[in-house]
């Protein structure tokens, strides 16, 4: 597992890199692959609050997880148990609908083609907008690949978000799909 630690206004020095390795190595019990690419962390201070965010991903699908606190190594503790909350959450409902439809191949090649939409899920979710002025202070860019709407809620209930916007594989157009009160789903597709 590569493992790269950058810190923005900290120091990162060999015992916090150490404690971070250490840590994130605990996710290897959840791959049956390693994980794609570098294992992202980022950490940082903000106002009195240590941050720290970590971005991976596995079988095409992107994980991310983002934790504060007022200590860094309490940040890193968080963020690895919100990391492992969401796998395990993805290997169950990955093992549910293999025990229900029986294609194990269809999901794997589902779960591939899913990992640009799920980076446009995993945005930033403590985006600050001006209330005096409708201002846009962050714009994110990612390219979608085509998703039926099982694959777009599944990767929406992944990230804990209450929406996910995707490119449905049967029409080619852009739907979204959110959580209702009731806790069903809706879906927007354009008229």
């Amino acid at each position: 597992m590569d493992i790269q630690v950058r810190g923005d206004h900290i120091e990162v020095t060999k015992a916090l890199q150490s404690y971070v390795e250490k840590k994130i190595r605990r996710l290897e019990k959840f791959f049956d692959a390693p994980p794609e690419g570098k294992v992202s962390v980022t950490l940082w201070v903000q106002r009195g609050l240590h941050r720290v965010e970590v971005m991976f991903q596995v079988h095409g699908v992107l994980f991310r997880a983002e934790e504060k606190s007022e200590d860094m190594y309490a940040s890193i503790d968080l963020v690895v148990d919100k990391l492992e909350q969401q796998l395990t959450r993805y290997k169950a409902k990955v093992n549910k609908r293999f025990r229900e439809q029986g294609l194990r191949t269809r999901i794997r090649q589902r779960a591939d083609n899913s990992a640009y939409a799920l980076a446009a899920a995993a945005a930033d979710t403590e985006e600050e907008l001006s209330e005096d002025l409708a201002e846009v202070v962050r714009v994110k860019r990612f390219p979608m690949k085509p998703m039926d709407v099982q694959e777009a809620i599944l990767q929406m209930d992944l990230l804990g978000h209450d929406f996910f916007v995707f490119v449905n594989a049967e029409t080619n157009e852009t739907n979204v799909v959110y959580k209702r009160n009731a806790g069903s789903y809706g879906l927007i597709q354009p008229s």
